[in-house]
């Protein structure tokens, strides 16, 4: 999203770029709540799909987000209900956004010229107050428009309604209420589904989930079936689900190529029928030398939904919850610049997002909550950084401006930053889009 001033530079807020759902095995944190956001077979969370035909999928289970599309699954774009639901979650955070900065100088009486969503060239468009709303052809954000230096513009040039004009309060009020609005919208979300839906509570159970296992691979062709639970592996029993848990059964697997591995297996469930006995599995050599067998494993556990008792609880589990995506998502952010040359891969664009979305809403529709609030809170935190192209960037020369007494920069300089920033950000969202529509299957399947 970006502020923009016509025949000027602009005063950005991007739509962020850096997707934050994901199921990484290694990252489970409290084991308190839960979501299917991802199937399991497009959980690259060890990255052992791709190298050793099996890999973990906590999904629902794991309390960390961050998706790693570099390796995702970007075949979730069939279905056109799912999609539409994704795209339309995407579009309502941006409209929010944008929202915030337009209301906020709206509500203080400064001039607006322009609210559109997208960039580039116009598809549709309507005029309302000498306001001009439009949908543009990228969805890579959006942006809200002033006349401070439109050479069209019949308003005088020291009009104190300008932006420009404004005292810096009010200025840094409209700069940050794109934030302030997505922030509160995922608290919001947040609390119709807490009120709506429940909390998701997991329950951890001994052992972990084979939830799918391939055909023609090891495990399929010693007997191992999705929905049985591993208790041992050689002898030694698991503990309750967690990340050690998995990969503790990964690692066993991957050390013994070609020798037989003894399962623990408890298959039927709950239910009185179920049973435990032991399955003998010999993995595959890999081009590695490390074992496979071909399945996914996932903690063995159950959610269930809590409702709250009454409102001060619906807003207690709400800041609970809240806090947790938040901390979540700065994690993320802070992981991905200490680890920039592993995670910049993991930089996503509007196309792998919807297509996550979209396996959200096929998969659990009450995921699509989770879905807009964690892509509300990443919006906010990333539209922060002090970056050109952000929110963030326009703070900070204002508050250049503030320490310089009042003095602004010169519009030239102001101009070349903001500008550099937006060719980058917008050549980084097409390079995006053009990437994960590649990544998509029916293209795989056509290249």
């Amino acid at each position: 999203m970006v502020i923009t001033l016509s025949s000027s530079p602009p005063i950005p807020s991007f739509c962020g770029l850096k997707t934050l759902f994901s199921s990484n095995p290694r990252s489970l944190s409290k084991p308190r709540t839960r979501l299917n956001f991802l199937k399991p077979k497009q959980d690259k969370g060890l990255n052992l799909q791709r190298n050793h035909n099996y890999n973990t999928n906590f999904g629902r289970e794991s309390r960390s987000y961050r998706c790693n599309l570099s390796g995702f699954d970007l075949g979730g774009l069939e279905g056109p209900q799912s999609v539409i639901e994704a795209a339309g979650v995407l579009t309502a955070i941006i409209v929010v956004h944008e929202s915030g900065h337009f209301l906020a100088a709206y509500l203080q009486g400064i001039h607006v010229s322009k609210f559109a969503v997208g960039f580039g060239p116009i598809l549709a468009k309507f005029n309302a107050n000498n306001v001009e709303y439009s949908l543009r052809a990228f969805p890579l954000g959006g942006f809200v428009g002033f006349p401070d230096n439109d050479p069209d513009s019949d308003i005088p040039v020291d009009d104190v309604n300008l932006l420009k004009n404004r005292p810096i309060f009010d200025r840094i009020l409209v700069v940050s209420a794109g934030v302030i609005a997505n922030i509160v919208f995922a608290f919001i979300i947040i609390f119709v589904q807490i009120v709506s839906v429940g909390l998701p509570v997991q329950e951890a159970f001994p052992g972990v989930l084979v939830p799918d296992v391939r055909p023609f691979s090891a495990a399929s062709r010693d007997g191992l079936l999705p929905g049985d639970v591993i208790l041992s592996v050689n002898g030694f029993e698991l503990s309750k689900t967690g990340p050690k848990t998995v990969t503790e059964v990964v690692d066993v697997i991957k050390t013994s190529p070609r020798k037989y591995v003894l399962l623990g297996i408890h298959r039927g469930g709950a239910e009185p029928g179920g049973q435990d006995f032991a399955i003998k599995v010999t993995p595959d050599e890999s081009y590695d030398g490390t074992g496979k067998i071909g399945v996914q494993l996932s903690p063995n556990v159950s959610i269930r939904k809590v409702k709250p008792d009454n409102i001060v609880q619906a807003f207690n589990f709400t800041g609970k919850e809240f806090w947790g995506l938040t901390s979540n998502v700065l994690d993320s952010l802070k992981q991905t610049f200490l680890n920039f040359s592993q995670s910049a891969e993991k930089v996503s664009g509007p196309v792998a997002i919807i297509a996550v979305g979209a396996e959200v809403a096929r998969s659990n529709i009450d995921g699509l909550y989770q879905f807009a609030a964690i892509l509300n809170i990443n919006l906010a935190v990333i539209n922060l950084l002090p970056l050109p192209a952000l929110d963030g960037g326009t703070l900070a020369l204002i508050l250049i401006e503030a320490a310089r007494g009042g003095k602004k920069l010169p519009l030239e300089v102001e101009q070349q930053i903001m500008s550099s920033g937006i060719t980058l950000v917008l050549f980084l969202g097409v390079y995006l889009i053009i990437r994960d529509t590649l990544n998509l299957d029916f293209f795989k399947e056509m290249l």
